[in-house]
């Protein structure tokens, strides 16, 4: 299944409790950012950071850039408040990401509770859903959780609290499992898929090797944990310039071949041509499109 999705090729982490970094975040390069009300926030701070997010995120002109705010898990003392709160006060944001997801029912809470929220505050589009898969059972559950609601639109790996929850130590490796149950339950729902971010700040190869690996994996974006990171994450899941020639080359000489009666061509590269191409030439493409930088 694909659908139209908006781009996420960035997607950076904005901590609730710091109104500059919300300030340059409302004017970066990011196709998306969301607002952090967990992990950047302690205990005491949550009541307030959830307001100031809210009153933030309304007041601040974040153009087309779809905002997000990552509420704290439901199972904690502030999550279910964070939910209602934002879903009930804010009309700028675009999608609630749930921190900790494990499993289907905690998607289907957090719609229950959107639901009677918007009774007070009507929206012109839904309110969405993204999940944050960061651990052994939320990837075991992934495909019901994807399937949960009509809400969700992404699903998010954590590869940090996925490392503690697996008991592995010392460099963090690829979790080729965890990345591939991810891409193909996002896939198989029309959601988007979207990588952890690296913490390493400093070392940019690694970040676009990481970041290119992601895209030739299937997902659409990256979490930036720095603006620093933005054009790497930006570059890596931006289609380069030869595909680009080829998918367009390739859909004139499909088109010539469906007007000659053919059902396969040969390609600009000496390759055989048939739909399956089309719709890859068509899908690179799509990623160009303006269209893909509006709310979802």
């Amino acid at each position: 299944m694909i659908r139209d999705l908006p781009r996420q090729r960035s997607y950076l982490a904005v901590p609730a409790t710091s109104e500059r970094f919300l300030e340059k975040a409302s004017n970066c390069d990011a196709d998306a950012i969301f607002v952090d009300l967990e992990d950047a926030v302690v205990p005491d701070a949550k009541a307030e950071a959830r307001g100031r997010a809210i009153e933030a995120i309304d007041r601040m002109d974040w153009g087309e850039r779809l905002v997000c705010v990552r509420v704290n898990g439901l199972d904690t003392a502030w999550g279910c408040r964070d939910v209602i709160e934002i879903a009930s006060r804010s009309k700028r944001v675009d999608r609630l990401m749930v921190a900790k997801c494990e499993g289907p029912e905690q998607v289907h809470a957090a719609d229950v509770m959107i639901r009677a929220a918007e009774c007070d505050l009507p929206r012109e589009k839904p309110l969405r859903l993204e999940a944050l898969i960061e651990s052994a059972r939320g990837v075991v559950n992934v495909d019901a959780i994807a399937a949960a609601s009509d809400r969700m639109a992404a699903l998010v790996f954590g590869a940090g609290d996925y490392q503690v929850d697996m008991g592995a130590i010392g460099e963090m490796p690829r979790w080729n499992y965890a990345l591939s149950r991810i891409a193909n339950a996002a896939r198989a729902y029309g959601l988007a898929p979207i990588d952890s971010p690296f913490v390493d700040i400093a070392n940019s190869a690694r970040l676009d090797e990481l970041a290119r690996a992601a895209a030739a994996e299937g997902f659409e974006g990256k979490m930036c944990i720095h603006p620093s990171q933005i054009p790497a994450c930006n570059a890596a899941f931006t289609p380069a310039d030869e595909q680009v020639a080829w998918a367009r080359e390739a859909l004139r000489l499909i088109a010539e071949g469906v007007k000659a009666g053919r059902g396969a061509v040969r390609g600009p590269r000496g390759e055989m041509l048939d739909l399956m191409h089309e719709k890859m030439a068509r899908r690179i493409l799509a990623r160009l499109g303006s269209d893909h930088g509006q709310h979802p």
